[in-house]
């Protein structure tokens, strides 16, 4: 069959036929800044793949705060990295394997997949029987490559792809993996200070999409997840999913950069309110029992503080900085009771694909709070940036109709009957 020069958003051409043009959301450099203005939707190539390559149309898609930086150009432009004149964003995507490049042996057109982000060399010691994530090529795919999941096909490697769970739908396939596999990692991949059962875990943001993942991984650990959130509604919300408790962080002011240590009067009655947030943690857990492990991702506004509550001997772990990335602490609380500052990033293939497991016994849940049409992508990452998008995980329909369809066979029959 001839390769039609486009297929319009939604139309699922035979099997492994390849348009030469896509619908894509694109950022260029001259536009950076808000998302509603740096995204704008365009028709571009569709990509082509190297040996170890994979074709993937795009069924779906989700929302990460990388696509927020990316749209803002912010604290770089993705365009200086990968060096194409515009950039396809997205790192979450669920959907068919389309082509497959010459070296590829474990997957075949048709197979539906979840992709994961964490794009490598694949051939030095750090791939090979070390950490894949310490590669010096490492790369998250949809940020620092130029070709993401939002577009109708997507350009990934053959190592980037796990199995699609197959009770899922296809937007709730789309939306959890960049969460779900950074806080799997985050918990577990940095021993000695690893999750086991019964310890206590302080969760920023509890009710976004990362801190869902991980108050439900805490939760099947046997362990105990205190989710910091902004509002009762929230908090409930974390109940819901397994917390153990919840902390509304609106009831304390001791957030942003540590004052200055040779400040007294402000730094003490600083330190007072850290205190006081931490009595609240003791509320739940005991007096005098502090977190084991402390899951952090806003930084600028809370990092001082979790630096202070995490108990000795334990560790912060933190993947992002959302509120700013000038990190602050009082370095005295941490040499002396000899905590770890932990950063993590995103996971590897084998942290990747374990998580997704916990998603296909039923663990974890995706958590997807709210589907957009294609065209609406700017408009649930404005959401993510102003900080007003619902609980849980946000997905976005891309070639997948939003009926909740879940595999492509359930696709072509609603396509012709539509």
């Amino acid at each position: 069959m001839t390769a039609p020069e486009l297929c319009e958003l939604g139309h699922i051409p035979e099997l492994g036929v390849v348009p030469k043009k896509m619908h894509a959301w694109v950022i260029r450099k001259e536009r950076h800044g808000p998302p509603l203005e740096s995204y704008q939707r365009e028709i571009v190539d569709v990509p082509e793949i190297a040996p170890d390559e994979v074709l993937v149309m795009v069924m779906a898609a989700g929302v990460n705060y990388n696509g927020v930086w990316a749209g803002l150009g912010h604290p770089l432009s993705p365009i200086d990295v990968h060096k194409r004149v515009y950039h396809i964003a997205g790192s979450d995507a669920s959907g068919i394997v389309w082509k497959v490049g010459s070296a590829v042996k474990r997957w075949k057109v048709g197979d539906e997949v979840v992709v994961h982000c964490n794009h490598t060399c694949g051939q030095c010691h750090r791939c090979n029987g070390g950490d894949p994530m310490l590669c010096q090529e490492q790369k998250i795919w949809g940020y620092e490559t130029p070709d993401g999941a939002f577009a109708q096909f997507t350009r990934v490697q053959a190592q980037q792809l796990v199995v699609k769970p197959k009770h899922l739908s296809w937007e709730q396939a789309g939306c959890y993996m960049l969460v779900l596999a950074t806080a799997f990692r985050m918990l577990y991949g940095h021993p000695p200070h690893t999750l086991q059962p019964a310890m206590n875990v302080l969760v920023w943001g509890g009710s976004g999409g990362l801190g869902s993942m991980a108050i439900q991984l805490i939760k099947a650990a046997g362990s105990n997840a205190i989710a910091v959130v902004s509002t009762e509604e929230r908090g409930k919300w974390c109940m819901e999913i397994g917390a153990r408790a919840y902390i509304n962080r609106t009831k304390f002011n001791c957030w942003g950069q540590l004052p200055s240590t040779k400040d007294r009067v402000p730094y003490s009655a600083y330190l007072k309110e850290v205190q006081r947030f931490g009595k609240a943690i003791w509320e739940i857990t005991g007096k005098g029992i502090d977190p084991d492990i402390v899951f952090e991702h806003p930084g600028e506004q809370t990092f001082p503080v979790s630096a202070y509550v995490c108990r000795r001997g334990g560790m912060v772990v933190f993947c992002a900085g959302t509120t700013g990335f000038n990190l602050t602490f009082d370095a005295a609380y941490v040499w002396m009771r000899q905590k770890r500052l932990q950063g993590s990033h995103f996971a590897t293939l084998m942290q990747a694909d374990a998580a997704n497991h916990s998603v296909m016994d039923g663990r974890v849940l995706p958590c997807m709070s709210e589907v957009f049409e294609f065209d609406a992508i700017p408009k649930a990452h404005d959401l993510m940036w102003k900080n007003q998008h619902p609980s849980g995980n946000m997905a976005l329909l891309v070639n997948a109709p939003a009926t909740g369809l879940r595999n492509l066979e359930e696709t072509r029959q609603f396509a012709v009957a539509s």
